[in-house]
């Protein structure tokens, strides 16, 4: 086999020109114009719901259209945006491109609360993670002259008051950790250069990250450093008279608000179980007491997907066997649960305004019904605000949950959507499995503008590795039993198979990051039960994933290569044949993808082109590891997979 380690390298020209042939090749075959125009039309129509995110009286909205492909970051009031909206720009990021002739992809705003005065601006070049931050001053509409201003790097930082911030960042040599990320946090005072900032706090090259944050709450203001050991497990110490370590697990989730912690275990602790949800008083646990009061108890088929806050009552996002329940508990009387809103859709909460009253905004969706945004205040009616448009033709749609059996007995459930008729039918099945990733139904105008509206079958697996039942979910298939992930997708693929929606030539799988591993996984494990696979910004080289961009990060999730030989048996690049008939492939990546290294899907793509084997590669140059940097370049890849994904599989 012919040697491509000039593809690990990002930039090289080398790499750049494989890259670039290969794309050509794959834009010049499966380009799709018109389907290009018409998802580009549904991503900037002026009908979509701007999703506000209240910040005291203002509401702040990011927003993408055909006039702004880069986005402008604008504020309006509730009163405003309840009727007829105008809405005052603070950012174009458009215009700032223009005026600095860099790709700005944004990338978020951190802004200083309870003030709402200052806010930091994270701003990317392509769509990578790393950003460079300015400081924004939200009353004059204006940068700050001569304020914070950070260079390109993995940043972590928060304001600790109005002239100070804690942050973490590329300081030089030992200031990073193994995977990337902030290894110190550092006090940096307005009027200092960056390189004058004091250090804060040393963590390990060998952790995942370093960050410090402030709790601004009035009356309960707290300063603490969380030191990330791995994906799973972190140390947390409150700033009292020095940093005290807090004496939780590392393995236990940990939050606070106003005079209470609440914390959230992945094994069992004070007697909350591993999934649940646990409160007691701040000050109580410094001083040694471990009396916890559960909030939440899973069950077989429950989990806590989310905790927020309004001024009296804890929000509890539930899933019961994969459908959305919302809960509200008064702050102090734990036990008195209310459902707030249930329902097969999904169901989200947006936003609450925990310094004001009990607000909250709620969204739903599903996978043939589009977002419908809702408000009100807890223990009221609430009122349906906003609705986005039918983008494609779902009429006679449906969406049914089904359970298939993997090979030691778990039963892995999964949704299926479309037209059913008593055919087998093009069907495409979506999975992750992986980093506790709850999926749950959604619209996507794209996925339906692209292929249900043409009649193919949706499927959205809920593999273990994901969060939906808890973290026990997900535990059971890391590193040395990540197998089981593909032994769960395969049962969800011979179950549709055997229910008669699909045929072995008519299923075609997708996935991205850690679902393009799963999907490349899948076709070199189990080809012949698949007609076509897509595998997006995938990790592939998983004896070496621990050494390119983020991957020592991961190795909670996969194992580390050089400890585990296990890892060989399912790493994709590795188990290449050339003696099996592959389907056909299709690899995308990025080149700015500082996440997943670009080579995994270059390697991968080389190797089956070695093998023989049929494979198109498409590597965007900007994009990050989303794979499109806005919506041109998202409606232009997406036209370009369903193209593929009809060209290449057998639907009759």
């Amino acid at each position: 086999m012919a040697t491509h380690d000039y593809l690990r390298s990002i930039q090289s020209p080398a790499a750049l020109d494989w890259a670039r042939k290969r794309s050509e090749v794959t834009v010049a075959r499966f380009v799709d114009k018109p389907l290009q125009e018409r998802m580009l039309a549904a991503l900037n129509t002026d009908d979509r719901i701007p999703l506000p995110r209240r910040r005291g009286e203002l509401l702040f909205n990011f927003w993408r259209d055909a006039e702004h492909p880069r986005g402008v970051w604008r504020t309006t009031t509730l009163e405003s945006y309840l009727g007829e909206t105008k809405w005052r720009t603070l950012i174009d990021v458009d215009s700032l491109a223009a005026s600095e002739q860099e790709n700005w992809v944004w990338k978020g705003a951190h802004v200083r609360s309870p003030f709402y005065d200052r806010a930091l601006i994270k701003l990317s070049r392509g769509g990578a993670d790393a950003t460079e931050i300015r400081e924004f001053d939200l009353v004059t509409g204006e940068f700050v002259p001569g304020g914070f201003r950070i260079p390109e790097a993995k940043t972590d930082v928060s304001w600790l008051d109005r002239d100070t911030l804690l942050i973490g960042t590329d300081m030089g040599e030992g200031s990073l950790t193994e995977s990337g990320y902030p290894a110190q946090v550092y006090m940096w005072r307005r009027g200092e250069s960056l390189a004058e900032a004091s250090l804060y706090f040393q963590g390990e090259r060998s952790d995942v990250a370093v960050g410090g944050w402030h709790d601004s709450m009035p009356g309960f203001e707290r300063t603490f450093v969380t030191r990330s050991l791995d994906f799973y497990r972190s140390q947390t110490y409150l700033d009292r008279d020095g940093l005290q370590l807090i004496d939780i697990p590392e393995d236990c989730g940990f939050s606070s608000f106003r005079e209470w912690m609440f914390l959230a275990p992945r094994t069992e602790f004070a007697g909350i179980p591993a999934g649940g949800l646990g409160v007691i008083g701040f000050e109580e646990f410094l001083a040694g007491s471990r009396t916890v009061t559960p909030v939440f108890l899973p069950t077989d088929s429950t989990s806590l997907q989310g905790l927020a806050f309004t001024k009296d009552f804890a929000v509890l996002s539930l899933l019961d066997n994969v459908a959305s329940r919302i809960v509200s508990v008064p702050l102090g009387r734990w036990s008195e649960h209310s459902t707030v809103l249930d329902g097969l859709a999904s169901i989200a909460v947006t936003g609450t305004s925990p310094l004001r009253d009990n607000e909250i905004w709620l969204t739903t969706t599903s996978f043939d019904q589009p977002t419908t945004l809702l408000h009100g205040h807890i223990g009221e009616l609430l009122h349906e605000v906003k609705h986005s448009p039918e983008l494609f033709r779902s009429d006679d749609m449906a969406t049914r949950q089904h359970w298939a059996t993997s090979a030691d007995g778990t039963r892995i459930p999964y949704f299926i959507t479309g037209r059913f008729t008593d055919q087998p039918a093009p069907c495409l099945v979506h999975a992750y499995g992986g980093f506790e990733v709850s999926l749950r139904p959604y619209y996507s105008a794209l996925r339906g503008i692209g292929w249900l509206e043409q009649g193919g079958l949706f499927v959205e697996a809920n593999l273990r590795g994901g969060g939906e039942f808890g973290p026990q979910w997900h535990s059971q298939v890391v590193k040395g039993n990540r197998h089981k992930v593909w032994e769960d997708h395969r049962a969800v693929i011979e179950d549709i198979v055997l229910r008669g929606y699909a045929t072995k030539e008519s299923l075609a799988i997708r996935g991205g990051s850690n679902g393009g591993l799963l999907t490349a996984g899948a076709l070199v494990q189990y080809p012949h039960l698949l007609g076509a696979v897509v595998s997006q910004v995938p990790l592939t080289d998983m004896l070496n994933y621990h050494t390119m961009s983020a991957g020592a990060s991961w190795m909670a999730e996969y194992g580390n290569p050089e400890e585990d030989s296990s890892i060989k048996e399912w790493s994709p690049l590795e188990g290449v044949d050339k003696r099996v008939p592959y389907p056909p492939c299709l690899v995308t990546t990025s080149t700015r993808d500082d996440r997943v290294h670009p080579a995994h899907a270059r390697l991968f793509a080389a190797a089956l082109e070695d093998a023989g084997q049929p494979v198109d590669y498409y590597e965007n140059i900007e994009g990050g590891h989303a794979g499109a940097a806005d919506n041109e370049q998202t409606a232009f890849v997406e036209a370009l997979i369903y193209n593929w994904l009809w060209s290449n599989l057998k639907t009759q």
